[in-house]
């Protein structure tokens, strides 16, 4: 984990009135992780930020500049998308993935020109007919489900190689590329093959990759079709609560092992990894208790803000944050060096955040400062459930026009 919170960050979260609740989001470290990240790729591989990660508006903006562009999975995604792609930067091209696309987000698909990531064989004859009521010819990728060994490549999450509603089984392959080429508004440029969400492995990584186009490649030619893309997904992990890292260093290294055909493009669909670490969640503790030998730090937000360690059933670290100022009429209640439970606003016992974490000196009203929250955390959690105020959103680091470092709500 990070251990050292960023000044700007946390000047910009002391600013905020009490009970003090945010997200901050920092432009300087989205730009240089998406910088990382496009170094370790193959050249002329294209990279796109996966918004479901997180679709703050600045988040994506900041990364206009970085990008090639973005992958969406809703209709209100791919409206986010298109907002940024009209902005200053060169991020211009989009990704439309996700298993249950209705017939207006296949015609807001076509109609913004993006290449949609077909998962079954009705998809793709629902997307033909959409194109041709508009005299479309749409890019398609088919999203394959393929059979391979599941531990080669690790993550927490699996998508493929396993029974999942995701991508097209192998088996199908061959009918969905007749049935394209019985649609002359549909024009099939490749596979897609995401397979895991937050893998920690570098090495079997690359190896997955060297394998999806090798696969590709292989039946491409067999089905007498033109590649043009191997969409290879995401799924470079984040270690929440250790040392380990997804080391780009070895993906560089092996990937150099990877020979891409010329003519044929390699994408990258990347969220988790290019959002994380560029983002903190900060809570202010309004108790302190103590019930059956265990205490609990209750806090201003919660899992309803960030329910990623309630969803993955993992302890989030946090850093504690003094706060000097008591402007209560009471004694400050506080406890040292015991080992806390941090817990939500909200009524039910499974809104926690970190479980037994020691601390050496907590105070109520002092923050606790949760780092790695910028990707899949208020896009994730349950907004509504009580009602509670929303936390504030800031945004700091420089703008993608450059310039000075800054900040905003």
């Amino acid at each position: 984990m990070p251990e050292a919170i960023p000044e700007r960050v946390l000047a910009s979260v002391l600013a905020t009135a009490s009970p003090r609740c945010a997200y901050v989001y920092d432009r300087t470290v989205l730009a240089e992780t998406a910088a990382a990240v496009r170094a370790a790729l193959p050249e002329d591989s294209t990279l796109l930020y996966a918004v479901k990660a997180n679709g703050h508006p600045d988040v994506l903006a900041a990364l206009s500049t970085e990008v090639d562009g973005y992958e969406v999975a809703s209709g209100g995604e791919l409206a986010l998308a298109r907002i940024a792609r009209a902005g200053i930067g060169s991020a211009n091209q989009i990704v439309f993935g996700g298993p249950g696309k209705t017939d207006a987000e296949l015609a807001a698909a076509v109609e913004a020109e993006a290449t949609v990531n077909v998962e079954s064989l009705l998809e793709l004859r629902r997307l033909a007919v959409t194109a041709e009521t508009t005299g479309t010819r749409v890019r398609t990728v088919l999203r394959v489900n393929r059979r391979f060994d599941p531990d080669a490549l690790p993550g927490t999450l699996r998508m493929a190689g396993v029974a999942t509603p995701f991508g097209l089984d192998e088996s199908v392959v061959a009918e969905a590329v007749e049935l394209a080429y019985g649609h002359p508004s549909v024009r099939v440029v490749g596979f897609g093959h995401h397979a895991v969400s937050n893998n920690l492995d570098a090495a079997a990584h690359a190896a997955y990759v060297r394998d999806c186009v090798a696969w590709s490649v292989r039946t491409a030619a067999s089905l007498r079709i033109p590649l043009e893309v191997v969409n290879v997904g995401g799924g470079f992990g984040i270690d929440y609560t250790g040392e380990a890292e997804f080391d780009l260093s070895v993906l560089a290294q092996e990937l150099e092992r990877v020979t891409v055909p010329l003519g044929v493009r390699l994408v990258f669909e990347i969220g988790r990894y290019l959002a994380a670490d560029a983002g903190w969640y900060a809570a202010e503790v309004l108790d302190l208790k103590r019930n059956h030998d265990r205490w609990f730090a209750v806090m201003r937000g919660g899992t309803h803000h960030f329910r990623l360690p309630a969803a993955w059933g993992y302890s989030h670290p946090f850093t504690v944050v003094p706060v000097d100022e008591w402007p209560r009429p009471y004694e400050r209640p506080e406890v040292r060096d015991v080992a806390v439970d941090a817990v939500g606003e909200l009524c039910t016992p499974r809104d926690v955040l970190t479980r037994s974490q020691s601390v050496s000196r907590l105070r109520v009203g002092d923050l606790l400062v949760f780092a790695r929250t910028g990707a899949y955390g208020w896009d994730i959690s349950h907004h509504e459930f009580l009602r509670h105020d929303p936390p504030q959103f800031l945004v700091t680091g420089r703008s993608p026009s450059g310039g000075t470092d800054l900040t905003s709500t």
